[in-house]
């Protein structure tokens, strides 16, 4: 993205509605003042709100609702050396789109978000109700090194991150259903999907691909969505800023990644995750393949296979599965 449009949004960014003064703009960018109002109509073509007055300058009064790029770079903070993000406006999936890169070359870690996806998926192959441009499809590329063993955890990790993300977005946290999925009540507000090449005796490639619904309205889910699926504007009872929710997605998300790599992540995990559990206590029914198994949830273990205590008091181990919840503890 242009370098004059980042430092023109950090600017107006920084007043927080106050003015900006476009004198001061064209000295900083070694423009005219004509130069400076022809970038600032482009942002008012891009969907910003603009006033402009004669010796107070500009102010910024509302930006996008869709994803802008400049606008979500200029956001994020902390973000480490060669990352990069690429949004486009329709793809068939971002984690698809993430290996397509990563097959070509592109240098890690990297990040592609889409405004919406023809055939975004979730686990065993499922479709992913992605046509929105209300909503965020981000997936990310990375190229750890670490060893396959260490892959189980790596999906539990993130998701405890983004519940404690997402709790600053809305009045409370999503629960994690495991292993996947963040929930509000049963209604389902988003879900991970990670896919990971290996050679030999380590992970070559790693795809983090993250679905959230954020703002779309109660009245505009498909039927077979409406009474399973909740955004998060739904929660907060008010539209959530699409691009400070992307910004601050990349840089947890990548702040939890250097943490796995480097196998921080195991202090506290346990805690954290219990703090979240959607069925920690309930009775659950657990499909494996094409077997059923019935039992109450004890947590995690260590590995992050889910436990399930039958009605025997035996105690068996998942590390796959589909879980439904029976009733309540």
């Amino acid at each position: 993205m242009p370098q004059n449009e980042h430092l023109i949004l950090r600017e107006l960014l920084a007043r927080e509605g106050g003015w900006v003064s476009g004198a001061a703009l064209a000295r900083r960018l070694g423009l005219s003042r004509v130069g400076v109002w022809q970038r600032m109509e482009r942002l008012r073509a891009a969907g910003f709100t603009l006033e402009a007055k004669r010796a107070r300058g500009y102010r910024l009064v509302h930006a996008p609702e869709q994803l802008y790029p400049a606008l979500v770079e200029t956001l994020l903070r902390g973000r480490p050396r060669g990352f990069s993000l690429l949004v486009l406006d329709e793809v068939d999936s971002t984690n698809d789109e993430v290996l397509r890169q990563l097959a070509a070359g592109r240098p890690t870690p990297f990040a592609v978000l889409a405004r919406r996806q023809t055939q975004g998926r979730g686990r065993f192959g499922r479709s992913w109700h992605s046509a929105s441009p209300a909503n965020l499809y981000a997936s990310f590329g990375f190229r750890p090194r670490v060893p396959p063993a260490r892959m189980p955890l790596f999906t539990l990790w993130m998701g405890v991150n983004l519940c404690e993300l997402l709790g600053h977005f809305a009045p409370e946290a999503p629960r994690l259903k495991w292993p996947n999925d963040l929930v509000y009540g049963s209604r389902k507000a988003g879900g991970m999907l990670t896919e990971a090449r290996i050679d030999a005796d380590q992970i070559r490639d790693l795809v983090f691909g993250v679905g959230l619904n954020v703002n779309t309205p109660p009245d505009a889910w498909p039927a077979d969505l409406a009474r399973r699926a909740v955004s998060l504007g739904q929660i907060a009872g008010r539209p959530v800023d699409l691009n400070r929710l992307a910004a601050a997605l990349i840089g947890r998300v990548l702040l939890a990644y250097t943490a796995f790599v480097e196998d921080r992540h195991r202090e506290g995990f346990a805690e954290r995750w219990h703090r979240h559990d959607l069925l920690r206590g309930r009775a659950v029914t657990l499909l494996e393949g094409g077997r059923r198994h019935h039992g109450t949830v004890v947590g995690l273990d260590e590995e992050g296979a889910l436990l399930l205590r039958d009605e025997a008091a035996r105690l068996h181990r998942f590390r796959a599965g589909e879980v439904t919840v029976e009733r309540e503890p």
